[in-house]
């Protein structure tokens, strides 16, 4: 009987991580990318250089990294290794990286 309740364990386990993989998930739609891309355009900012910071999204940004704000959206912006991310301000975790 135990070797039975072990892999519904483990499946149950892995369901529960894709559900708060997914609950995790941050989307930006294609409004607010649109008013990003063309604030940016506007906007340029210089390119800083982080050390051992991934440009991925849900990599974390230091706290010493200034983050500048895009009206009418609810997340921020900075251009890294000439790359623009958008950030969520409270968690400074990447939610897109804009090429």
């Amino acid at each position: 009987m135990k070797i039975h309740l072990v892999p519904a364990a483990a499946g149950l386990a892995l369901l529960a991580g894709v559900g708060v993989a997914t609950a995790d998930q941050v989307i930006v739609t294609p409004e607010q990318q649109t008013v990003v891309r063309q604030y940016v355009e506007r906007h340029p900012l210089a390119s800083i250089s982080l050390l051992g910071v991934e440009l991925n999204v849900g990599s974390t940004l230091p706290d010493t990294v200034e983050l500048h704000e895009v009206p009418d959206v609810e997340y921020r912006y900075v251009v890294v290794d000439d790359r623009t991310v958008l950030v969520d301000p409270g968690t400074r975790r990447i939610v897109q990286v804009i090429d």
